[in-house]
């Protein structure tokens, strides 16, 4: 695929100010002015995170009519079902809501539908078909709700409360709730878009926990420390892809804190299981280790038992719980790579669909747990929007992901006319269509998105953040690096480039690993350094002399040392 290499180009005044008042290098200034950090209060904030720094939640729409009916619950000691969706950010804000509930004695249970057989969000058969029978007076949802009217107007008939809580982009035409707690509904100016389902609970308990407070309800028992719930509100937010930036960087900062004193059970027979033991766990080992194997529960089987693992105070139940969740992420791993091969063969049979600037496909029989797991690799390798089907019984379950500068929700919403629903953001998205509409859902997000965008939007942008000569890299800056964590989307980990590279050594390690030696013949000091090169096309040779080269920097641990290495992500 065509990528076009683009080189930031910050404000030199501004980098110098930084550099001067944090007694910093110009390249670590650089990033910082690149993610749009120009004042020195700014760039303290960013590299010293802090619990105070979150602002205080003023303008969050619905939040005092959700907290007075949870209070009302709490005092009346009515049964409270909590709600959550099947993903990490709904297993965690379902966790922490009911550690905080079931501390304060409420009557509470929580419920998490299953993928395949259920579907997504609340729904007008859980009411009659569960809230009804268990004699439920509120529901609370979490990381979902904000389409269930049918489920709410249901719930009202039957004499039931529902307080939604929510991140997903919200239509116009709200579920006539008690409140709908939501900060990317379009009336709700509070200013916290960017929080995941798991941060917007979060919230709800900072002002539930106040409210309480306020009537004096903490004479009782010891106000809780709500900073201990961090560790679970940084697994959703990490997981859930939200940008890193503002109260999700102090607070998955806070949380990596509190997951790194292995305090929790679950968390440490999780960590122990995907092979982090004796490491730092960062947002990386969060969504590439820990997070898979939360998610497999709700991918292969129920998610309630992901809740169970975080909630458990018995090691013993945390090892047991943690093994067959690795087991479940295998069986998921065999599942996603049978449908991606599949993928790849409809597309080298048919060559013409990447004629387009989208992808749709859709097969009987695909496991719908593991779609935009796939979709998401379609999209990456393809650098288009994805959408991934899987037929059963007349109708289509579908997963969707898209590519940066690319709204996935507003192509979709140009669907919605052949679509039984759907639901996300603009990066990812789910939906339900009827087999036979699938061809003209097809054609019509394929005018859509076309409508939308530009061709050099599907040209894959490699931003690079600093060119950096081989006799640049030292201890000192990669320290530097590492103050500027934790990376993702908002904050992305430093790229650099560097040209006239020669390859003294390579070889092959794992399976589709290249580990090299490099030098760069213009450095007269005559500097190396070891270098990895992941997941590669082993059939393609390295060139001994490469013109260019786009890097990350990171501290190689390993046997109580540590080293520098050089991540390679493009060659040229």
């Amino acid at each position: 695929m065509q990528k076009q290499w683009d080189i930031l180009q910050p404000d030199i005044h501004t980098v110098k100010n930084l550099c001067r008042v944090l007694k910093c290098s110009p390249v670590t200034a650089s990033i910082l002015v690149n993610r749009k950090i120009f004042s020195t209060e700014d760039a303290l904030r960013f590299l010293n995170p802090s619990l105070s720094g979150m602002r205080p939640p003023l303008f969050f729409k619905d939040m005092d009519a959700a907290v007075q009916r949870i209070s009302d619950a709490i005092i009346r000691h009515e049964k409270i079902l909590i709600f959550g969706d099947y993903d990490v950010d709904g297993i965690t804000a379902t966790a922490i809501l009911l550690e905080f509930l079931r501390y304060v004695d409420a009557d509470v249970s929580y419920y998490i539908p299953h993928r395949i057989e259920e579907g997504y969000s609340l729904q007008a058969g859980h009411i009659s078909d569960f809230a009804l029978a268990n004699r439920v007076n509120l529901i609370i949802t979490v990381d979902c709700g904000s389409a269930s009217h049918d489920a709410v107007k249901a719930a009202e008939d039957e004499g039931i409360d529902i307080i939604i809580t929510d991140h997903h982009i919200a239509a116009d035409n709200l579920p006539q709730a008690v409140a709908v707690v939501n900060p990317n509904r379009h009336d709700c100016n509070s200013g916290f878009n960017h929080l995941a389902g798991v941060g917007v609970v979060f919230y709800l308990l900072i002002c539930l926990r106040k409210h309480l407070r306020d009537m004096n309800f903490w004479i009782k028992k010891p106000e809780p420390n709500l900073k201990s719930l961090c560790d679970f509100v940084a697994l959703g937010t990490a997981a859930d892809m939200v940008p890193l930036v503002e109260e999700n960087r102090i607070l998955l900062r806070t949380g990596l804190d509190i997951i790194n004193s292995r305090q929790r059970d679950g968390i440490k027979a999780l960590i122990d299981v995907s092979g982090l033991s004796g490491h730092y766990t960062d947002a990386d080992d969060i969504v590439f280790r820990l997070a898979p194997r939360l998610n497999a529960a709700g991918r292969m089987g129920y998610a309630s038992i992901a809740v169970e693992l975080l909630t458990t105070t018995n090691i013993e139940t945390a090892r047991q719980i943690a093994h067959s969740l690795d087991d479940m992420n295998m069986e998921r791993r065999d599942v996603e790579n049978k449908i991606h091969t599949e993928t790849q063969g409809t597309l080298n049979r048919n060559p013409h669909l990447l004629k387009k600037r989208t992808l749709v496909l859709s097969c009987q029989g695909w496991h719908e747990g593991v779609l935009g797991i796939v979709a998401s690799r379609l999209a990456k390798t393809y650098f288009r929007p994805v959408v991934l089907i899987a037929i059963k019984n007349g109708f289509g379950k579908g997963s969707a992901r898209s590519i940066p500068g690319v709204d996935l929700y507003q192509g979709l919403l140009a669907c919605k006319g052949c679509l039984e629903n759907f639901g996300g953001h603009s990066m990812a998205a789910g939906l339900k269509i009827q087999t036979e509409k699938i061809d003209l859902f097809r054609g019509k997000f394929e005018d859509a998105i076309y409508r939308m965008t530009r061709p050099d939007d599907f040209v894959e942008k490699i931003l690079i953040d600093h060119e950096l000569e081989l006799d640049g890299i030292s201890e000192k800056l990669v320290d530097e690096l590492e103050s500027l964590k934790p990376f993702g989307i908002g904050n992305s980990e430093p790229l650099f480039s560097a040209g006239n590279i020669k390859v003294l050594t390579s070889s092959i390690v794992g399976k589709n690993h290249r580990r090299m030696v490099l030098s760069q013949p213009s450095d007269s000091t005559g500097k190396t350094i070891n270098a990895i090169q992941f997941n590669i096309d082993t059939r393609h040779p390295l060139k001994k002399d490469l013109d260019q080269i786009a890097f990350r920097l990171r501290w190689n641990r390993w046997a109580g040392k540590k080293t520098i290495q050089m991540v390679i992500e493009e060659i040229c």
